[in-house]
C-alpha cells in the first residue's frame, strides 16, 4: 500500500465553510485535534452547524465568543455540553437513538463534512472507526467531505465500522491516547441495587446495560450466572470482566451466536485492548443494534436502564431535571420495548431511592417540565436498594403501592398521603 499523505489539522479543516453542517465523531472517538483546529477558525466562520451524539473531551466551540460562528445541535447532552444547552448556547434534539442514522441517510439532515477518528489502514487499505460506530457510519456514508484523525491507539474492531482510506478526503496523523473512563468501585447502595437486579436475571439472558455505577454493580453481581449474552447499545469494562470469568458466553443467543454486539464502548485502555481484533466483539450501526425487531429475536432480553425520577404511575423521566436537559432519550425506549417483546424478556429500570441531597426519586408527580422518556405502559420492573417493584399488568393503585414499598422509608408516608389524594382510597 502506498505511503499515507498526511496534512496538519489546520490544513484539513480549511475546506469547512460558513453555513456548512459538520458531524463530530461520538463518545471516546471524538477527534479532539480536528475539533480544536476547527474552533481556531471560529473568527473566520459564521453559522457552522455542529451535529453529534454525545462527545468526550473538551468542546471549545461552545465558548460564548463563538456564538455566531457555531450552531450546536446534539442528540445527547453530556458533561461537556450540559451547561451550554442550559444557557441556550447549544441545542438538544430529542430522538430515539435507533432513528438518528435515518436522519442522515434520508437527506433530512444532509452533512457537508464528517470529522472522525480512525485506526491506521490495514494491508487492504481499510480503517476502523474503532470504539464508536453508532451513528458514525451513516455520517461517513452521506457526508460530502470526510476528514479523519488517524490514530495508532485506536483499536481495530470487528463489525461494520470500516472505511477505506480512499474514501477519506484528508488524513491527519495523531498519537494521543483514546479517551478513557475511570473505573470506580460501586457504592454500597449501587451494589445492593446490582444484587437485586441479578436476582431477577435468568441464566442465558441476553443483556443490555449502560455505563455507570448501577450497571457496573449489576455486572459484578452477575458473575455467578451462566451463558449470558450481550446485545447492547454501549458497554464498558464490566462486560469484559464477565467474559473473563466465563459468565458471558453468548451461547444461548439466537442472533450473532457467541458474539457481543454493540454500537460503541467507553472504558479503560484494558477494555480497548480487549476489543482490538477480538472476533467475539462486533460494533455495528446503531440503526441495527437498537432496532426493536432485532433486539426481540434474542431470548430473555434483559434491559437494565436508569432513571432520574419515577412517578407513582410508573412514568420514567431519564433525561431531564424539570426543564433542564441532563442527558438524552438515547436507546432506553428501544431496549425497554425490545426486551418486553423478547421471549422471557425483562425490561428493568434501576435507580437509587434518593438523590444525594436526600430527595425522593420516587415521586407523586414528575417535576414541572420534566420529560417522560419511557411511558408507564412500557415499564415492567423498577428496582431500588429497597427491592423490586413489578408493575406490568397492575392497575394504577397497585402500581403506586408497589413503588412506595421500594421508596426510601423517610419518604413513604408522604408518598402514601399523595397516593390517597390521587386515588381517593388506600
Amino acid at each position: 500500500m502506498k505511503i499515507l499523505e498526511f496534512v496538519t489539522a489546520e490544513e484539513a479543516v480549511k475546506n469547512i465553510n460558513s453555513g456548512d453542517r459538520v458531524f463530530i465523531h461520538s463518545a471516546a472517538a471524538t477527534p479532539q485535534h480536528l475539533v480544536d483546529a476547527l474552533t481556531a477558525r471560529g473568527s473566520e466562520l459564521r453559522n457552522v452547524e455542529l451535529v453529534s451524539m454525545h462527545t468526550e473531551g473538551t468542546a471549545p466551540y461552545l465558548a460564548p465568543e463563538y456564538d455566531d460562528s457555531f450552531n450546536v445541535n446534539t442528540f445527547f447532552v453530556g458533561a461537556n455540553t450540559r451547561q451550554a444547552v442550559g444557557e441556550g448556547l447549544a441545542n438538544y434534539i430529542p430522538m430515539f437513538l435507533s432513528e438518528i442514522p435515518g436522519m442522515f441517510r434520508s437527506g433530512m439532515m444532509p452533512l457537508d463534512v464528517a470529522l472522525v477518528q480512525v485506526s491506521p489502514p490495514d494491508k487492504h487499505g481499510y480503517c476502523s472507526t474503532g470504539v464508536s460506530v453508532d451513528i458514525t457510519n451513516a455520517a461517513i456514508d452521506t457526508a460530502k467531505h470526510v476528514i479523519a484523525q488517524v490514530n495508532e491507539n485506536m483499536p481495530r474492531v470487528h463489525g461494520n465500522g470500516i472505511i477505506h482510506v480512499s474514501a477519506i478526503d484528508a488524513l491527519v496523523e495523531c498519537h494521543d491516547p483514546i479517551f478513557e473512563l475511570e473505573k470506580k468501585p460501586p457504592s454500597e447502595v449501587e451494589m445492593t441495587i446490582g444484587n437485586y437486579i441479578a436476582s431477577i436475571v435468568d441464566d442465558g439472558a441476553t443483556l443490555q446495560t449502560g455505563i455507570g455505577g448501577i450497571p457496573n454493580a449489576a455486572l459484578i453481581a452477575l458473575k455467578g450466572h451462566k451463558n449470558l449474552g450481550m446485545h447492547t447499545e454501549m458497554f464498558s469494562d464490566g462486560v469484559m470482566e464477565l467474559v473473563k470469568c466465563g459468565a458471558l458466553t453468548g451461547k444461548e443467543k439466537s442472533r450473532q451466536w457467541g458474539k457481543i454486539i454493540s454500537g460503541f464502548c467507553i472504558g479503560t485502555r484494558e477494555l480497548y485492548d480487549f476489543i482490538d481484533d477480538n472476533p467475539i466483539v462486533e460494533l455495528r450501526d446503531i440503526s441495527y443494534v437498537n432496532d426493536t425487531a432485532v433486539i426481540r429475536t434474542n431470548p430473555k432480553v434483559t434491559a437494565i436502564n436508569s432513571a432520574i425520577e419515577v412517578d407513582l404511575f410508573g412514568q420514567i423521566c431519564a433525561d431531564s431535571i424539570g426543564t433542564r436537559q441532563y442527558s438524552g432519550v438515547g436507546g432506553q425506549v428501544d431496549f425497554i420495548r425490545g426486551a418486553s417483546l423478547s421471549k422471557g424478556g425483562k425490561p428493568i429500570i434501576a435507580l437509587p431511592s434518593q438523590t444525594r441531597r436526600g430527595d425522593s426519586k420516587i415521586v407523586s408527580q414528575l417535576k414541572p417540565g420534566a420529560s417522560v422518556t419511557t411511558s408507564r405502559a412500557h415499564v415492567h420492573y423498577v428496582v431500588t436498594e429497597y427491592g423490586v417493584a413489578y408493575l406490568y399488568g397492575k392497575n394504577l393503585r397497585e402500581r403506586a403501592s408497589a413503588l412506595i414499598k421500594i421508596a426510601h422509608p423517610d419518604h413513604q408516608e408522604d408518598l402514601e398521603r399523595s397516593a390517597f389524594e390521587i386515588f381517593k382510597r388506600h
